[in-house]
């Protein structure tokens, strides 16, 4: 028997596209001679749909497109995700199709809870196990956390069962495929029964899915690996009941992946929602460059436009390095100083608000006028050309609020909203590995906002190496305070990292959505009050 896995990218609410793709993927399956395909959880409808699942004409269409869908499959078995509302009650499904007629469904019964899924406001959980017979062997079907979080009920036979299916929407955090295979080689272990898994490709919102489907055999050993981040339809061989050894994609650097799922994520956004291109502020730093490289390996240069908009503080290096930048990638760039607003600004405060600034002594509105001129000039060449304005804040910014609203938090999409400055870094790297389009001097001169004289980051926050880690460990690693401290790091630094984070929650709201690539981001799994008085370093 050959066995097709469809790891195709579905956009939610294109019925109609969702269905060319699949009915595309079945042709090529059975072009190459395959008996049986297998597309990723909900392919029909995209996932995840979330509150278009409250609409009962959007279950309809779906329902529809189902009904069409059957009738054209002949001469091959598929294996399809759908909504499927039956007897009051929707369900995450799975069909079997033959012959023109639907065989078997499948309602998963393990629904992900996670604040960024939440199947369980949407869907009633199935219980019944599904297994079909088919060319001499036993199929079961789980879909993503049937298997993830539950694997199959003891009421299934399981020496009777000879291949499981597993069809997933499973969306990629770093090193997420290493826990994919932990738990699919801890199932087998116990249950010597092979595993074909197939996985959703592409961006959806602030979700990145990585495809990378694979299958092991009753021994646990890798026999197919299918590449990250492509869309592709291809053939497993079966044997003996047992999926043979074929096509392994080579494994990527975690570094190779991240990168590759920022720039999916890109792709996505812009293109499954028609915009013509993007605009970014080029400021001649780190993290505008690493946007620009990701935008344009995304895109490509001609749907990428660059602005510099240097005030009296920004240095001459930095317009060097970002016309430079500008350049080597190929991409329109302009420039246009933004002091005689700011200093109409600033005679404006003083003249008809009576608000006195003095020259000596620090303030932040001046900084923050010149972030918000820029952000207003940029979405103003956003509103003309119907190009997204891409913001270049990183994690670490956003975590304790080291970005101003309305200004460089201004635009339609956050490239870096979850990647951290110390990451920002290794990216540089690894893009320039690929080829140099990072000019050096951006990656190795301190970082700094520009925003008076002589001014660098460390001015007001910690070096980013101790802060980065302190905001994984509570962020992403969910650590105490005292956990943190018995790391070896400054107690009054913690707490006061800690503060930040929970004091610009407000801002953190008023972000734009931005690509998940870590196991906490700031956008899908972090929900915390604006409004609180709970102090977590002073708790037992």
């Amino acid at each position: 028997m050959r066995i097709a896995i469809a790891q195709i990218n579905c956009s939610v609410g294109d019925i109609d596209g969702n269905v060319t793709k699949i009915r595309n993927a079945v042709q090529q399956a059975r072009e190459a001679g395959a008996d049986l395909v297998i597309t990723p959880e909900l392919a029909l409808s995209g996932y995840p749909p979330a509150d278009l699942l409250l609409r009962e004409n959007f279950c309809q269409a779906c329902d529809a497109a189902l009904v069409e869908l059957v009738k054209s499959i002949d001469g091959i078995t598929l294996v399809i995700g759908h909504p499927n509302f039956h007897e009051g009650k929707l369900y995450n499904a799975a069909s079997v199709v033959q012959q023109g007629k639907i065989t078997h469904t499948y309602h998963k019964r393990i629904l992900s809870k996670s604040p960024f899924f939440n199947e369980s406001y949407y869907f009633d959980a199935g219980t019944e196990p599904c297994v079909f017979e088919y060319g001499g062997l036993k199929f079961g079907i789980d879909i993503c956390a049937d298997f993830w979080l539950g694997h199959l009920p003891a009421k299934v036979n399981r020496s009777h069962l000879d291949i499981l299916l597993v069809m997933s929407s499973s969306a990629y955090h770093i090193n997420k495929q290493v826990s994919r295979y932990q738990i699919t080689h801890q199932f087998i272990k116990q249950t010597g029964i092979p595993v074909i898994h197939v996985n959703l490709v592409g961006g959806q919102d602030e979700l990145v899915f990585d495809g990378a489907s694979f299958a092991m055999n009753r021994h646990g050993e890798l026999t197919y690996q299918l590449a990250e981040f492509v869309e592709a339809t291809e053939c497993i061989d079966i044997y003996s009941k047992q999926p043979s050894r074929g096509k392994l994609a080579d494994t990527q650097s975690p570094i190779a992946s991240v990168y590759q799922a920022l720039c999916m994520g890109v792709r996505d956004y812009i293109g499954k929602n028609d915009f013509p291109g993007v605009i970014l502020g080029l400021s001649g730093g780190v993290d505008s460059a690493l946007a620009l490289a990701i935008a344009v390996d995304a895109l490509g240069a001609d749907k990428v436009k660059t602005v510099m908009l240097p005030s009296e503080f920004t240095s001459t290096m930095s317009l060097e390095d970002a016309s430079q930048m500008a350049k080597l990638l190929g991409v329109t760039h302009l420039e246009c100083p933004i002091h005689p607003l700011l200093d109409h600004y600033l005679q404006s405060i003083a003249q008809d608000l009576s608000l006195q600034l003095d020259p000596a002594a620090p303030s932040t509105v001046p900084e923050n006028l010149q972030a918000r001129i820029r952000g207003t000039l940029l979405m103003a060449l956003s509103n003309h050309s119907g190009a997204v304005v891409l913001t270049t804040g990183n994690k670490s910014e956003m975590a304790v609020g080291y970005c101003t609203l309305y200004g460089d938090m201004a635009g339609g999409f956050a490239v870096l909203k979850d990647v951290s400055k110390t990451l920002v870094y290794q990216l540089c790297e690894y893009r320039n590995s690929l080829g140099n389009v990072i000019p050096e001097r951006i990656i190795q001169r301190a970082p700094s906002a520009e925003l008076r004289h002589n001014q660098t980051d460390q001015d007001t926050l910690p070096p980013y190496e101790v802060l980065d880690a302190i905001i994984e460990a509570y962020v992403e690693k969910d650590y105490s305070p005292a956990e943190i401290i018995a790391l070896n790091f400054d107690a009054a630094v913690v707490k006061r990292v800690i503060h930040l984070i929970h004091q610009n929650e407000y801002k953190r709201r008023q972000a734009p959505p931005g690509t998940r690539i870590t196991h906490c981001d700031f956008g899908t799994a972090w929900y915390y009050p604006i409004t609180s008085n709970y102090k977590t370093w002073s708790a037992p």
